[in-house]
């Protein structure tokens, strides 16, 4: 008998260690931090690092933007449609570039080791962009231009290749990385880093637009003074640097989540095999489906399946926010441009883009605690769609504001009313032709001897030009004249021989060798003057009262504090459009798929940039004014349409839908777990009863014994 009992104390002692086992393993899995991190007030001590990483890169960032299609305008000679043209396609770059970050981040390199390779990208291409700007590598009569525009024109090319590039590849991973910091307990402190980090953004945005224009009115030079674009281009690229250098300090002290696939990738996988499976279903005698995405039931999961049909539901809202960033877009290329034009100091023209984001930091909490909450009280049910769709009535009214702004502008125009001592001649001749003009003037000017008719005759005019021609000199004289406002807000000034082109005031000296006359004016913004010397002029004391200055193209005389309107209805349609875009589209959105609607609204973002290159490039618009008006007018129509989109839109809450699946989901896997435990039970208990016979041991056991055995092992 005590033989017969050895193989009943055997299973048992099996038993005890295989539970023994389970429940070790359990208590060490348990055991396992998650991660081990120093804090400071609560906060991981590595978002520091984070923060001061994402102000010095959105410094770099928009510093260098600020002034970009300034120079494409004055220093490579774009004109103002290739500048606009460049600049747009650069910003769409930027925002279709953040999906091959996320899906180089979540799929292969992980967050931490994109930021660090694409960041070193992004610093070598604020580099090329310094270096592209200093004009003395080509300059080699030293004359102030670069003497090889093409050289460059690629290398600027390369470097805003190399920026859009990093830019874009890290902007979906340090926010993220950033959260990652966080445990589970610490909702509150995440939610605060993320408002920080927001606030980091817009600070960098603001001081980099304060400083840069201001570097940039800067003269620098090896061989002869200009525009400092180099420093304006160098400043960003060394904060650039900084940004790389902080970050990787703080590499010890991060946790780096592995990759875990990517699920943008399993969205596109499991919508091409519903499309295929769909398209293979195609002929009637297959019973339809409720939604097309059914399609995918047979390989993909309802979960899954479910979410997709919440994504995809919020993406279709998604189609006609593109036309609100062609608007807001442009506040950076001709509005900028706009502003040259206008009457101010011309290195405080730029600093009309900090009016952005001061505004941003005003207005957020201003719509969050005072606006909405009273539009809540009066009973009024303000839905985000509705805020998109106010915030889009807000930006097409600011480029309604800027056409106005642009028709007082056009009023400032080249001006012949004022002529005095010059005949102007417009010739739109083929080059080789050849005019016969006679024509006669009787002056008019002060302290200039008039009241007889001059005849000139002018023959044999070979080039397609603009001439002056000079009355009172003998013999006359032929020079080339200023039809345009001179460029960023400078005046040109005239004597005969010589065209000067200067800013503010200006003090001449005129000498003969042995006597000196200075004469002293104070000049306007974009103006043209011609300064005439009498015959009868005479040295001494008043001589500079003979002098006689002639206003040949008016000053800008529109005040660009005039702007102010539009910045400030484009930047309240910022605030209600795009901070109410993003919380809707969270809202909206999957647990697993924020990302998938993030990389969706920034999309928006590039199809709005490249909208302006299409509208521009068909339209072929003369007129300011009359674009403005014409992107005000498509932004309105996109606006009704997008109102009747929302009205038939049904709020979801992702949460309960994802619940109410994973419920149904594992209700079905705890059968399927029931019924697999019951088969191999019954498999098991088959061997052991057969085993247990073949050694007459059927009596060691009962039948409860057998059925812990058997779950002991399964």
């Amino acid at each position: 008998m005590k033989n017969s009992r050895r193989p009943l104390f055997l299973l048992h002692q099996t038993l005890q260690l295989s539970l023994c086992i389970r429940a070790g393993s359990f208590l060490l899995e348990s055991a396992k931090p998650r991660f081990v991190c120093r804090t400071v007030c609560g906060y991981p001590l590595s978002i520091f690092f984070i923060v001061v990483n994402e102000f010095c890169e959105r410094f770099s960032y928009y510093g260098m933007r600020a002034v970009l299609v300034l120079y494409f305008r004055y220093f490579l000679r774009f004109d103002d449609d290739l500048a606009t043209s460049i600049y747009h396609t650069f910003v769409a770059l930027c925002y279709l570039t953040p999906i091959l970050g996320a899906v180089v981040a979540d799929s292969w390199l992980g967050k931490f080791k994109t930021i660090i390779y694409l960041s070193i990208v992004y610093a070598i291409g604020q580099v090329v962009m310094a270096v592209s700007a200093i004009h003395d590598i080509t300059d080699t009569d030293r004359d102030g231009t670069p003497d090889n525009l093409t050289l460059h024109i690629v290398l600027s090319m390369v470097g805003l290749l190399l920026i859009a590039l990093g830019t874009g590849g890290i902007k979906p991973c340090v926010a993220a990385f950033g959260g990652d910091q966080f445990q589970d307990h610490q909702a509150k402190q995440r939610s605060t880093f993320f408002s920080v980090f927001y606030l980091c953004i817009n600070g960098g945005s603001l001081l980099s637009t304060i400083i840069t224009p201001i570097l940039r009115g800067q003269e620098c030079g090896i061989h002869s003074q200009q525009k400092c674009y180099p420093l304006a281009f160098g400043v960003p690229a060394a904060l650039m640097v900084v940004a790389l250098v902080v970050f990787i300090i703080g590499s010890g002290m991060y946790h780096k989540t592995e990759p875990q696939g990517n699920i943008m990738l399993d969205v596109c996988k499991c919508i091409g095999f519903a499309i295929k499976n769909r398209f293979r279903h195609r002929s009637s005698s297959y019973p339809k489906r409720t939604h097309w995405m059914d399609w995918a039931e047979e390989k993909y999961e309802k979960l899954l399946i479910a979410q997709i049909k919440m994504v995809l539901k919020v993406l279709f809202l998604y189609i006609p926010l593109p036309m609100f960033w062609t608007l807001f877009d442009q506040k950076g290329s001709r509005w900028t441009l706009q502003a040259t034009t206008m009457d101010g100091n011309f290195v405080r023209t730029l600093s009309f883009l900090t009016v952005n984001p001061i505004l941003i930091l005003t207005l957020v909490p201003i719509m969050d605690s005072v606006v909405y909450p009273l539009i809540k009280k009066c009973g009024l049910n303000f839905t985000p769609l509705k805020r998109m769709t106010v915030g889009m009535f807000l930006a097409a009214m600011a480029f309604v504001a800027a056409a106005l702004v642009q028709i007082q502008i056009d009023v400032s125009m080249y001006n012949t009313s004022t002529l005095c001592g010059s005949l102007f001649l417009d010739y739109f001749l083929s080059k080789g032709q050849a005019a016969n003009t006679s024509n006669s003037l009787r002056p008019q000017c002060p302290n200039v001897g008039g009241g007889k008719y001059i005849p000139i005759i002018i023959n044999s005019i070979n080039i397609m030009s603009i001439k002056s021609i000079y009355i009172f000199s003998d013999p006359l004289l032929q020079t080339e004249d200023v039809m345009a406002k001179p460029e960023q807000g400078a005046n040109a000034i005239r004597f005969p021989k010589h065209l000067l082109l200067l800013i503010s005031r200006a003090t001449f000296t005129i000498t003969n060798g042995a006597n000196t006359c200075e004469y002293s004016r104070e000049f306007g913004f974009g103006s043209s003057y011609t300064l005439l010397i009498p015959s009868h002029f005479a040295w001494g004391p008043t001589c500079s009262e003979s002098i006689s200055g002639i206003e040949d193209i008016q000053p800008n005389s529109f005040h660009m504090g005039w702007q102010i309107p539009q910045y400030f209805l484009i930047t309240c349609g910022e605030v209600v459009f795009s901070v109410t875009g993003l919380e809707f589209s969270y809202s909206q959105a999957p647990s697993n798929m924020k990302a998938v609607l993030q990389a969706g609204w920034l999309f928006t973002v590039a199809i709005g940039n490249f909208i302006v290159l299409i509208v521009a490039e068909i339209a072929q618009i003369e007129e300011q004014w009359a674009e403005f008006v014409l992107f005000a007018s498509l932004l309105v129509a996109v606006c009704v349409i997008f109102s009747i989109m929302a009205y038939f839109y049904t709020y979801m809450d992702p949460a309960e839908i994802e619940a109410q699946f994973r419920d149904k989901g594992g209700k079905e896997e705890s059968d399927k777990e029931e019924l697999q435990i019951v088969l191999k039970k019954a498999r098991f208990s088959k061997h052991l009863i057969t085993y247990l016979e073949k050694r007459n041991l059927c009596h060691c056991l009962n039948k409860h014994e057998v059925d812990i055995f058997i779950m002991a092992l399964i």
